[in-house]
């Protein structure tokens, strides 16, 4: 399943860079891609465990950038 996210108070590209990379690395992660400039986050993961998987993104962003707010619809 692939979705789109809103990043809001993503502060700097390299932190960008780092929360990808970090997102990558969870297990049923098929793909990822943070924008800082479209403060946006694309995720690809499995169909079965996404809400898990959601949940371990949002951790590992808030442990790169605290203050940023992933926006869950």
């Amino acid at each position: 399943m692939k979705k789109y996210y809103k990043l809001v108070d993503l502060d700097c590209a390299n932190c960008a860079a780092k929360m990808e990379t970090n997102i990558k690395k969870i297990k049923g992660v098929k793909d990822a891609s943070v924008s800082f400039m479209a403060q946006k986050l694309m995720l690809d993961a499995d169909d079965n465990d996404f809400d898990n998987i959601v949940k371990e993104v949002i951790r590992v962003c808030h442990k790169v950038e605290p203050d940023c707010e992933i926006v869950i619809n």
